[in-house]
């Protein structure tokens, strides 16, 4: 796993509240919309996102890409970058974030991937690795790789928060 980190702790999914008011005080203040692409977060990216009233205003869509044919499919990832690098991967996300700008209206994007569990272990991809990518349409790219520990819903739900916290200081720090 390169460029990882190892996080061991769950965070409540109060967090990812929280983190979701200041995206939306965030987006709306820049006129921007958002969209994601999950695999292994099965939407609940999105769920979180428009749990907030009145999200229409900066959340454009969502694309749940769970099997690599949704990934090619709805995002356009190359079945290349699947093959040599797999599903979980950083060179998969970017690709996923790539598509998830060239198929929408969005000015910001997500893409999350992983291995949640309790099967699915590779070489060098153990269970609760997961791979994200952010992207802003004016060029800015960013990808990174996490081990979370725990059990299918902690790896899942600490994935959730990891990827809202980190987009909400993109856009701060942008």
């Amino acid at each position: 796993m390169k460029g990882g980190r190892q996080i061991g702790y769950s965070r409540p999914m109060s967090d990812a509240h929280e983190q979701v008011v200041q995206l939306a005080d965030l987006l709306v203040g820049r006129s921007q919309m958002l969209a994601v692409a999950e695999s292994c977060t099965g939407g609940w990216v999105a769920k979180c996102l428009t749990d907030l009233a009145g999200s229409s205003r900066w959340f454009e869509r969502g694309f749940v890409t769970y099997s690599n044919a949704a990934k090619q499919d709805m995002l356009g990832v190359p079945e290349a970058t699947l093959g040599e690098h797999g599903a979980v991967s950083e060179a998969t996300v970017l690709a996923m974030v790539e598509g998830v700008l060239a198929h929408s209206r969005a000015d910001v994007a997500l893409a999350v991937s992983g291995i949640a569990g309790p099967g699915g272990a590779a070489a060098g991809k153990p269970v609760g690795t997961v791979c994200f990518a952010w992207a802003l349409r004016s060029g800015y790219h960013l990808a990174e790789s996490c081990r979370f520990e725990g059990d299918r819903d902690a790896v899942r739900r600490q994935a959730v928060v990891h990827t809202l916290a980190r987009l909400v200081t993109i856009l701060q720090d942008g």
